[in-house]
């Protein structure tokens, strides 16, 4: 019972210290703030809403398209659905791309990732493209704190601009996922995977030891926060690389706490939010949080597992640490699509 108590307290004063969001109370905004970055928002989830935030940005994709999705790890997984996002993918002309995973996975090499592609439908959307297919490069990074570059698939050289199409979700490293680590984790090639995972110790897939902590890692700011700012590194890294022609999409449907890279992922316990979408990362990222932190807990709604899975990873240093970097604001003003 101490022990529970002493981490209880723990996780209340490090809540404070990371910024975290109080539990409970409207969601944060600063629509009075002009400076602030618009997130724009909607609650239907369909694939005509997911077309009509993309237009709301006012940013035409133009050239090759780059649609950064993640394929999911299993059937179980609860990646975004090809008939979500297939009349999206369709108006861009744009191709879909991920990377092969630095786990022994069902997508661990091109061939084997290709296969659960197919099975998941995503061939019949569009080319699908395995970006470290043909090897790897390193892309600069602003933050050197802990990675001195960014390790992506090559084929990042193939695009003029991206979409960023995440689905907002838990993680059990990260505490969530959303559009940062969609460019992060979600670009960086096996061995890119490996350096971000370790904070810059290895950068060789071999050394995947790295994306397996020990229990009770997460609980120590000391040692997971390296990898969360190291994420927050390399999503700027991409961010520049395309010299800011990117788009950032966060559906928020099946909220479990797994990520989609989970072939068991646990049963969603939160009722679906809806869309949001901006041209800032870290603002839409935040809003998201916000979102989730602000759901009712009642009998629609089991919100206790996400949050102390993003309060206990430390999940939301990433949003301050790319604000830190100057990647985006964590201030922002919500345009509801629904009005």
């Amino acid at each position: 019972m101490k022990k529970n108590i002493l981490l209880i307290v723990f996780a209340a004063l490090l809540a404070v210290s990371c910024g975290s969001p109080a539990r409970s109370g409207a969601v944060a905004s600063t629509e009075s703030d002009d400076a602030a970055s618009v997130v724009y928002f909607t609650r239907e989830i369909t694939p005509a809403s997911l077309v009509r935030i993309y237009e709301a940005l006012g940013v035409e994709a133009k050239g090759r398209v780059a649609v950064k999705i993640s394929t999911g790890e299993s059937a179980q997984s609860n990646n975004l659905s090809p008939e979500l996002i297939a009349p999206l993918v369709r108006k861009v002309g744009g191709t879909l791309v991920e990377c092969n995973t630095a786990y022994g996975g069902s997508r661990s090499t091109t061939e084997s990732h290709r296969a659960e592609i197919a099975q998941r439908g995503y061939n019949d959307v569009a080319a699908v493209d395995i970006m470290d297919e043909e090897g790897e490069i390193k892309i600069p990074v602003k933050d050197t704190k802990w990675i001195q570059y960014d390790i992506v698939g090559s084929h990042v050289q193939n695009y003029d601009f991206m979409i960023n199409l995440a689905h907002f979700k838990g993680h059990a490293m990260g505490g969530f996922g959303g559009v940062l680590k969609n460019a992060s984790i979600g670009v960086a090639s096996p061995n890119g995977k490996v350096n971000i995972h370790s904070a810059g110790k290895h950068q060789k897939a071999e050394a995947n030891g790295d994306l397996h902590a020990p229990a009770g890692w997460f609980l120590s700011p000391d040692k997971n926060t390296p990898f969360i700012e190291s994420m927050a590194a390399a999503a700027q890294a991409v961010h520049d690389y395309y010299r800011g022609n990117v788009v950032y999409i966060d559906v928020m449907n099946n909220l479990s706490i797994d990520c989609d890279c989970d072939g068991n992922p646990h049963e969603p316990t939160i009722q679906d939010i809806g869309i949001a979408a901006s041209l800032d990362p870290v603002a839409l990222d935040k809003f998201c949080i916000d979102k989730v932190f602000a759901v009712p807990e009642d009998k629609d709604n089991d919100t206790k597992a996400l949050i102390d899975r993003i309060n206990q990873r430390h999940g939301i240093r990433i949003v301050y640490r790319a604000e830190e970097n100057g990647l985006g604001s964590t201030k922002y003003r919500v345009v509801s699509l629904d009005d």
